[in-house]
């Protein structure tokens, strides 16, 4: 039997856990030490530490206090690993804890964290997710079915003090760029709801006014949301300390690419069984910045693909100069106007963009002033035909349920 090296209960609060941490800090203390050649299992909390219930009221997604989460298990440290080794995590296989066989997806007000398409989506939705073996439906959207590919959505090691203090200087110095705006454009420091994992006394108060938040991917790896980083994965981690300390949480049955709802896939409390290495002076051998991931070789078994076009004009007509991030928002805006003419809601559209296995490519950034993006869709995932004719979209769900919704209280 493989050995399990954290554990988590439900039912208890992640706080509870001196096992897991929401904040990245070099002075977090080891939970456990591997040797290279080893495996292990890891359960991990969803991402909000349960805050999330399955149910039909949107109120937890809008009242979540985001300054809680991630909720990590680790770190992990791996004998014998050093700054500029590089960590290489095996990911054997991923799976739901047998007690919470269940995921869900989310919108944030866009008073309380907003998402890609906030401005068309400013209040709090939830979609719960039943998982059955490997497939997935909701009683919020009905219609579709898929497969999922479980992943952790974060993963990575702890930073130096000197990668740390270079975080948080860029980061406070982009939000002190536009200091009102909502939502932020980024994170700053927050100790009050910090966990730190087994750092006690003066020591854990310092880290908490100074550890880093998890919510985006840096150098470390971190919250990169990569739907393929599934069963048969590997990625090459940058090591900052000794030990390298490893961490992870944050799982998902089933995301498509680029998580645009930002509570974006079907999130869930989950276990990992990995296998770590080390690969000495492997920074400097291959001129390694930011982790290199070799992606699972399963895949979803969905063949075709209905495909949305997005280019660099907003949805006020502006034109920008190459704009990926512009070009991707309006293939996914395509995508969403096009599946409401099938009887869905915009919400249902956007929960099942974030959730399916859909692919997000970068077509063009050469042909000035637009780039091109597109958002692939499978057809297969749906009840019925979704694809253009002469005979027009047929509404197969006018009527049915929708996503449950919470505005924000006055």
């Amino acid at each position: 039997m493989t050995d399990t090296l954290i554990k988590v209960d439900l039912k208890q609060s992640p706080y509870e856990n001196d096992m897991v941490h929401n904040r990245w800090h070099p002075d977090i203390p080891m939970v456990a030490w591997v040797k290279p050649g080893d495996d292990f299992r890891i359960e991990t909390y969803d991402w909000t530490g349960g805050y999330i219930k399955n149910d039909n009221s949107a109120d937890d997604v809008r009242d979540v206090d985001l300054s809680t989460v991630h909720f990590l298990s680790g770190p992990i440290g791996v004998e014998g690993c050093e700054p500029g080794d590089l960590l290489v995590v095996d990911l054997l296989d991923i799976g739901a804890k047998e007690d919470s066989l269940w995921g869900f997806n989310g919108f944030f007000s866009k008073q309380n964290g907003g998402g890609f398409l906030t401005e068309h989506f400013p209040h709090a939705q939830k979609s719960i997710w039943d998982f059955q073996g490997m497939f997935t439906h909701s009683r919020h959207i009905p219609g579709v079915k898929y497969a999922g590919l479980i992943h952790p959505g974060l993963i990575g090691c702890l930073p130096d003090p000197k990668l740390l203090e270079s975080w948080n200087t860029r980061e406070i110095g982009l939000i002190a760029s536009e200091p009102n705006r909502v939502p932020p454009l980024a994170n700053a420091p927050f100790a009050p709801t910090a966990h730190m994992g087994r750092l006690t006394g003066d020591a854990r108060d310092k880290a908490a006014a100074e550890g880093a938040r998890t919510v985006p991917p840096r150098e470390h790896g971190g919250n990169c949301d990569i739907k393929d980083l599934s069963r048969g994965a590997r990625v090459f981690f940058p090591v900052y300390v000794k030990g390298g300390g490893l961490s992870m949480g944050d799982l998902h049955f089933s995301q498509g690419d680029g998580e645009i709802t930002f509570c974006g896939a079907i999130e869930m409390a989950g276990w990992l069984h990995i296998k770590v290495s080390v690969i000495k002076d492997g920074m400097a051998k291959y001129g390694v910045k930011n982790p290199i991931f070799k992606p699972s070789p399963i895949t979803p078994n969905y063949k075709d693909y209905l495909i949305f076009e997005g280019i660099s004009v907003d949805e006020q007509g502006k034109q920008l100069y190459l704009d990926v991030h512009v070009a991707y928002r309006q293939a996914c805006l395509n995508a969403i106007e096009y599946l409401k003419k099938f009887g869905y809601s915009g919400a249902q559209a956007y929960s099942i963009l974030g959730t399916a296995p859909t692919q997000g490519h970068i077509s063009g950034v050469v042909d000035i002033p637009n780039a091109c993006a597109t958002l692939w869709l499978p057809t297969e995932i749906f009840d019925f035909d979704i694809m253009p004719s002469s005979t027009g979209p047929i509404r197969h769900l006018d009527g049915a349920i929708d996503m449950p919704i919470s505005y924000d209280k006055t």
